[in-house]
């Protein structure tokens, strides 16, 4: 392996500003996370409540709705992205964890269809989409943010802690979901005991805000700042022409990743409960007990990058999805022991790429550019794959009646994946002063 030159830090940073750093953007990771897991999981009551028509025509609106909010993260990413490289990381997303909060807690006071009929889908989308531009802008700003305050050798260590702010959001949002239905039981849950989990966003958001209020600005940006000169915004059509490569590159990586984790995490426990027949309470479980053991390897997950690599970590990801992701999804088909198995196995295979995100994106952009350059191209892909991937995966089913179209999709994104891999420059133990593309060929 090259050995890559490091520039000397901007400034020491002290081990408890790290750390407010690290609780900073994984707060607003779990924000948002908090917000998908309780759409998904919650999915079938609100489809009952605010969608009209059959049980399975409602459910599928509310998958497109929910994949609706991931149209407008492009535009979220354009708005925002350029606003971080010029004002500044914080600034950015102390805007965009409010906004998150409160389209999700919007949701769980829209009135139901009986009460407003036509208003109350429309209500969800507006908000949905609110959600969705706001995100556009936190997930590259929480990464960047992370990844420029983390020292070179130990950005996968402290970057996997963002993922673990993903899984932690989206497992308080599941467990939510299937504490209340435990307590209330289906008839209250579908009256009003599905809103609960929706209003607790606002507490979340205002503590995310406050923490990043408290935070100066990453070392990077700062240091940028004093150059004065370099600071300088570059417009939108000449970043993407001159940084065609990482976009790309990256767009390719987001195709695997992201259809991979939406059929994961949100659209699993309506797989498990629609197709595969588990009880309510069963389809919930499996996921939630799946997300506990991804979360306990992630932190070991990129500190091991920091020594072998990202590229390494990808690749097994991938190659190993792509071998096993059918066998497994028929395990799953067994009944309720087999669906934990299959899903555990499943999510120890994907945590090699979740826990090197917020490490491997970043670094592929040079400081000017990189909070916009990461959020488009993060975005654009994710609107297009991402969010849509519940929705593509229960309609395949339908047209073709194979319950494991979905384990197909996912072995189609991973084939993507390895071919944007083959020209992802390693970027471990890189310094974020350069641009990896210009100063290295590809391994």
């Amino acid at each position: 392996m090259t050995a890559i030159a490091t520039n000397p830090p901007f400034a020491a940073v002290e081990p408890s500003a790290l750390r407010r750093a690290i609780a900073a953007s994984a707060m607003g990771n779990a924000t948002e996370w908090f917000d998908y897991g309780i759409y998904a999981y919650g999915v079938t009551y609100i489809s009952a409540a605010l969608f009209p028509g059959a049980v399975d025509d409602a459910i599928l609106f509310a998958l497109a709705t929910f994949a609706i909010s991931f149209l407008v993260r492009p535009l979220g990413g354009l708005f925002w992205g350029p606003l971080g490289d010029r004002l500044g990381r914080k600034s950015v997303l102390a805007l965009t964890i409010l906004l998150m909060a409160g389209a999700t807690l919007g949701v769980g006071l829209i009135p139901d269809y009986a009460t407003i009929g036509f208003w109350a889908p429309v209500l969800l989308i507006v908000l949905r989409m609110v959600q969705g531009f706001s995100t556009g802008g936190e997930y590259g700003g929480a990464a960047t943010f992370m990844a420029e305050y983390a020292p070179d050798e130990r950005r996968g260590f402290y970057g996997s802690f963002l993922e673990f702010g993903t899984l932690a959001g989206f497992s308080l949002g599941a467990a939510l979901m299937l504490a209340f239905s435990l307590m209330l039981g289906d008839e209250a849950m579908h009256q009003w005991g599905w809103r609960i989990p929706f209003l607790i966003a606002g507490p979340l958001g205002l503590v995310g805000m406050y923490l990043r209020a408290q935070m100066e600005d990453t070392p990077i940006f700062r240091e940028q700042e004093q150059r004065g000169s370099e600071t300088a915004s570059i417009p939108i059509r000449t970043m993407m022409r001159r940084y065609r490569r990482p976009m790309l590159v990256v767009g390719g990586l987001v195709v695997a990743l992201n259809v991979v984790n939406y059929m994961l995490l949100s659209y699993m426990p309506t797989y498990l409960q629609r197709r595969i027949g588990l009880s309510p309470d069963h389809a919930l479980l499996v996921p939630i007990i799946g997300m506990v053991f991804m979360m306990l390897l992630l932190p070991f997950a990129g500190a091991l990058s920091d020594r072998v690599g990202r590229r390494a970590m990808w690749r097994v990801s991938l190659i190993g999805l792509l071998l096993a992701v059918v066998p497994l999804y028929m395990l799953m088909a067994t009944g309720f022991a087999g669906a934990i198995i299959g899903f555990v196995l499943l999510g120890l295979l994907y945590v090699p790429q979740l826990a090197t995100i917020s490490a491997t994106f970043p670094a592929l952009f040079p400081t000017p550019v990189r909070f916009a350059g990461f959020a488009i191209a993060y975005n654009v892909s994710t609107s297009v794959f991402g969010g849509t991937a519940p929705a593509i995966g229960s309609g395949f089913i339908t047209l073709t009646g194979n319950e494991l179209m979905p384990a197909a999709y996912m072995m189609l994104a991973c084939l993507v994946g390895l071919i944007a891999l083959r020209f992802m420059p390693e970027t471990a133990g890189r310094s974020l002063h350069g641009d990896p593309f210009n100063e290295d060929k590809i391994a």
